[in-house]
């Protein structure tokens, strides 16, 4: 991700813009407890000029035929100089972009950052030499209902500025922890919502952006996701900072094993993280811990047994999955990191100092335009499309 990481002068003016923007967000009332009752119309107006096309191009040089690739997203400005918010899996990898505006011009862009995990990006395009770039203001979702309305405004299909309206769902819906890795709190909605959507803007009764259009639910109607308004402000001060967020690697990929699935299967088993994959190059692999080799199916979830289950964490007990999310908050870069393992019957204790977590294979798939696919375990058992 070297692109995310040299100079940009116009960035670099703009995060006090950013800062400020942040600071002077709306506050933590929802926009039903405000009573806002902007008509749909209204908020298309006040909303659109901000919303941008984007449209990325990538190759891949490893083919003969179909070398190029194009996919299309959405994405809404957040400050004057040209800063974009989009999602990371339409910007990431792309050797060209660029961003058409509401007025119908057209003008390159360059990604500034981008977090694959959080599936979050900041583009960059020139200031106008005439006017100023029209910004949509930053929300506040912790304060978001089920029931609320909410609007999405983006590209769908290539369709540009098209809105859709619909309620939110459910909220906090947490997919849950396969790869080890920080949860994402997302918003569900039911607003009609397709592909290029993603990284449009999901608007309350004030105008206010209260979410990202992420992914929409594969065989279901009505069913999306978008990233939390609250979780974009948290993240862009260090995008912004360091062109990425700085997190810990810790080298493996899993899921969680309950009691229940112990008391099912005729294996030697704990209640703890079930270690399926090491990274190559990753610590993990370096220490040495032992990912899986026997596959199994149960009740419709994939598994691969007989690897290391991780049952302690820096002390603490991985009984439940919200445990592993907790463990996981406490870790940084250079700290080292204490685990007790079962193993082969047997309670093995393994520390290893954590690294920065790099740019790997998996964060840039699907860089020639193709569905992205997420997978959730039970319950409930759907799997999302990212768009």
């Amino acid at each position: 991700m070297s692109e995310t990481r040299q100079g940009c002068p116009a960035v670099g003016r703009s995060i006090g813009a950013v800062l400020l923007a942040l600071a002077t967000a709306a506050p933590g009332a929802s926009a039903q407890q405000r009573s806002c009752s902007n008509t749909a119309a209204a908020i298309y107006e006040q909303v659109s000029p901000g919303v941008v096309y984007v449209e990325g191009t990538s190759i891949n040089p490893y083919r003969v035929t179909d070398r190029v690739g194009h996919i299309v997203g959405s994405g809404f400005i957040i400050n004057t100089d040209g800063l974009i918010v989009t999602n990371s899996h339409v910007a990431l990898g792309r050797q060209a972009l660029s961003v058409t505006l509401d007025t119908g011009a057209t003008v390159p862009a360059r990604l500034v950052a981008a977090d694959a995990i959080f599936d979050i990006a900041l583009l960059q395009i020139p200031k106008p030499s005439e006017g100023t770039l029209p910004t949509l203001a930053l929300g506040d979702s912790d304060g978001l209902r089920v029931g609320e309305d909410v609007l999405a405004i983006g590209n769908p299909l290539g369709l540009s500025q098209t809105l859709t309206h619909g309620i939110v769902s459910a909220v906090n819906r947490v997919l849950p922890v396969t790869f080890f890795s920080q949860s994402e709190p997302m918003i569900q909605i039911d607003s009609p919502i397709n592909h290029g959507n993603s990284g449009g803007p999901l608007v309350n009764r004030c105008g206010e952006v209260i979410g990202m259009t992420t992914a929409v639910v594969a065989n279901a109607q009505g069913i999306g996701l978008a990233i939390p308004v609250n979780l974009i402000k948290q993240v862009l001060p260090s995008l912004v900072r360091d062109r990425r967020l700085i997190r810990p690697w810790l080298g493996f990929h899993g899921q969680f094993v309950n009691d229940d699935l112990k008391s099912l299967l005729n294996l030697p088993l704990e209640t703890g993280f079930l270690i399926e994959v090491i990274e190559p190059g990753s610590p993990a692999e370096a220490a040495p811990l032992q990912g899986g080799n026997m596959e199994m199916t149960i009740a419709g979830r994939d598994f691969l047994f007989g690897g290391d289950i991780v049952t302690r964490m820096n002390g603490r007990a991985l009984g439940t999955p919200d445990d592993v999310i907790a463990v996981l908050a406490t870790l940084k870069v250079g700290s080292e990191v204490t685990m007790t393992l079962f193993r082969d019957g047997k309670s093995v204790d393994v520390k290893y100092v954590l690294p920065e977590r790099p740019l790997l294979p998996g964060d840039i798939t699907g860089n020639q335009g193709e569905s992205w696919p997420t997978s959730a375990r039970r319950p409930p058992v759907f799997t999302g499309v990212r768009f």
